[in-house]
C-alpha cells in the first residue's frame, strides 16, 4: 500500500522567440530538446531562477523590463520516472545578447510547433507552451 504523494519538479523557463520560432536548448548528453530554465532553487522566486538558469545555459542575461509571465504548466517531468509531475513557470522575455550554449548546453536551436512535434523526442512541458504560443499568434 502506497500513500506515496507525486513528485513535483519546479521550474522556471525562457518562452524566447525569434522570427516566430521558440528558443529550445539540448542538455550535453541528452536528446530532447527543451525550453531553457530549470529548477527553482529553496528560496527562489520563479523570476530569480529563470534569470540565474538564463545566465548558466544561455550566458547571456534577461533584459531589463522584458521579462512577463506567459503562464504555469503542467506536464508529466519528461526524462524522469513515470509519476513526476512538471510545474512549469514560463515566462516571455527578451535577452541582453545573442544565446550560446554553455558547457551545459550541447546545442540551441530555433523551433516552429510543426518542426519541434517532428523530433524524435519533445518535452510534454515545451508541447504545451508551444500550443499556447500558437493560440497567441506568436509562433508558427
Amino acid at each position: 500500500m502506497s500513500d506515496e504523494q507525486p513528485t513535483v519538479i519546479r521550474t522556471a523557463a525562457l518562452a524566447h522567440i525569434r522570427d516566430r520560432r521558440l528558443l529550445q536548448a539540448r542538455s550535453a548528453g541528452k536528446t530532447a530538446f527543451y525550453m531553457a530554465g530549470g529548477k527553482i532553487d529553496p528560496g527562489e522566486t520563479p523570476e530569480q531562477a529563470l534569470h540565474r538558469e538564463v545566465r548558466e545555459e544561455l550566458d547571456v542575461d534577461v533584459a531589463s523590463g522584458t521579462l512577463e509571465q506567459l503562464g504555469v504548466f503542467e506536464a508529466p517531468a519528461f526524462g524522469h520516472r513515470p509519476g513526476t509531475r512538471l510545474h512549469m513557470t514560463c515566462f516571455l522575455a527578451e535577452l541582453t545578447d545573442e544565446p550560446k550554449p554553455t558547457s551545459e548546453v550541447a546545442e540551441i536551436r530555433w523551433f516552429t510547433e510543426a518542426e519541434y512535434a517532428a523530433m524524435p523526442e519533445t518535452a510534454p512541458g515545451s508541447r504545451l507552451v508551444f500550443a499556447r504560443l500558437r493560440e497567441l499568434d506568436l509562433v508558427d
